[in-house]
């Protein structure tokens, strides 16, 4: 268990390391960002997480890709989604998933993924997604995972009902539900 944990971690660590050292812009999203946010409140409400998620812009994908591959990742495209497995012997949960800034995740989504002016830099010389930006993200999403991660938030005191008036009146509703019912 703690093995996998440190697996992700690293994997994390050799993302951010590799991007920052190529200069390319980028924010740490999904489950790590919610994460690296509670533990600014809260190290022992983080809750694991088993893939890196990272938002970057299109444009900037052949560095991407480089600068991921100089340090052992590998591109593959599976089902049209970009990620990076974590050297050859490596599935899909043991990869980094990319996620374009602007461009919806999927079709039926009704907005697109943040721009990457929303990131703050983090310790461990890593940038994640803003607080705002990654609400948003995980409102859009609402998967039961999405759904957690809200939760982690709002019991982390990160989120409550004064960012309702901060969204669009559907993502308001989503995060109304969370709050009323935290048990699902």
């Amino acid at each position: 268990m703690v093995r996998a944990v440190e697996k992700v971690r690293n994997r994390l660590l050799r993302l951010a390391a590799a991007l920052e050292k190529a200069g390319v812009p980028y924010a740490v999203i999904g489950g790590n960002a919610v994460a690296a946010w509670v533990a600014t409140v809260d190290e022992s409400a983080v809750r694991n997480t088993q893939d890196v998620d990272v938002l970057l812009d299109r444009k900037d994908f052949s560095r991407v890709t480089q600068a991921l591959e100089a340090a052992g990742f590998i591109h593959q495209n599976v089902a049209g989604v970009d990620l990076f497995l974590d050297g050859p012997a490596a599935g899909p949960r043991d990869s980094v998933h990319v996620v374009f800034a602007g461009e919806k995740v999927r079709p039926h989504y009704d907005a697109p993924a943040p721009d990457l002016h929303e990131a703050h830099s983090f310790p461990l010389g890593m940038k994640v997604l803003g607080l705002d930006a990654l609400v948003r993200m995980k409102l859009t999403s609402f998967r039961w995972k999405d759904r957690m991660h809200l939760l982690d938030l709002v019991q982390a005191g990160l989120l409550g009902e004064d960012a309702l008036p901060r969204l669009s009146p559907a993502l308001a509703a989503r995060l109304r539900e969370v709050l009323e019912n935290p048990e699902g």
